[in-house]
């Protein structure tokens, strides 16, 4: 049996590739353990400062795999949940992942696709790219991708794409918050190189934090805190050993020891 994954190294950078194009890279057990297992190993290997998300074949991934769909429907509703509970560490590993992630889109992203999507830091895709949130067609709902999803598209979007199962293109994606960029096919890899580039002239404490930052903000409803908890935060930030690097760099106009 080929194995669902292959997690490509060069140098600083992770390419986790979906490796299940005979169906559009589409979910089953055996690949939601092997990418939860994949990041776990990541988040805590210093050597990797970039992952990028990326799909084999002709999509990035369709969703759940029908054949593992038609098994789970026959199962127990215990075991369903256990399943479930499965694609939720996966995506609130990748969510969490203290690394910058990049999300290479191409082809079909539908249903859990479009969670993988929504939980990286930063989305590109091309024109020919195609979103769908298809689950109520099945009588169903993207419950277990929904927290990641409402947070890249907002509630208002949320509401007609889960209900309606519309299929939307890149265009779309890009306006309502799933997509950051849209390039042509040839452009995109060029472009993810790019991103890439920039990141890594980031400290690498910093790039790690920027999203838990972003999510402790986007929490706090006491003004207060919020203030006290970001001063004790660039504090931290401004005396590590990272920190002053960076602004001795700045200061001695030079590059810091990260890009070197």
């Amino acid at each position: 049996m080929t194995h669902p994954l292959l997690n490509l190294r060069d140098g600083p950078i992770a390419r986790l590739r979906l490796t299940r194009p005979e169906v559009h890279n589409a979910f089953d057990a055996m690949l939601i353990a092997a990418l939860t297992g994949a990041l776990e190993a990541l988040a805590g290997d210093d050597d990797i400062r970039v992952v990028v998300l990326e799909g084999d074949g002709a999509s990035f991934s369709a969703g759940a795999d029908l054949n593992w769909m038609r098994g789970m429907a026959a199962a127990s509703e215990a075991d369903n949940r256990d399943d479930a509970l499965a694609l939720a560490r996966l995506m609130r590993t990748l969510d969490e992942l203290p690394k910058p992630t990049i999300a290479r889109v191409h082809g079909a992203a539908f249903g859990g696709g479009v969670g993988l999507v929504a939980c990286c830091d930063i989305a590109i895709g091309t024109p020919q790219a195609k979103f769908g949130l298809t689950e109520s067609k099945l009588g169903l709902l993207p419950a277990v991708i929904s927290p990641y999803v409402i947070d890249a598209i907002g509630a208002r979007q949320a509401r007609r794409w889960f209900a309606s199962a519309e299929i939307f293109d890149a265009a779309e994606a890009q306006r309502i918050g799933l997509l950051h960029e849209v390039v042509e096919a040839d452009a995109l890899d060029a472009t993810i190189q790019r991103q890439i580039a920039l990141l890594l002239k980031a400290g690498p404490h910093a790039a790690a934090q920027a999203k838990s930052l972003v999510r402790q903000v986007a929490a706090h409803s006491d003004r207060d805190r919020h203030d006290a908890d970001n001063a004790a935060l660039i504090a931290q930030l401004r005396v590590s050993a990272e920190g002053q690097e960076g602004l001795s760099a700045f200061l001695d106009k030079r590059k810091p020891g990260w890009c070197s």
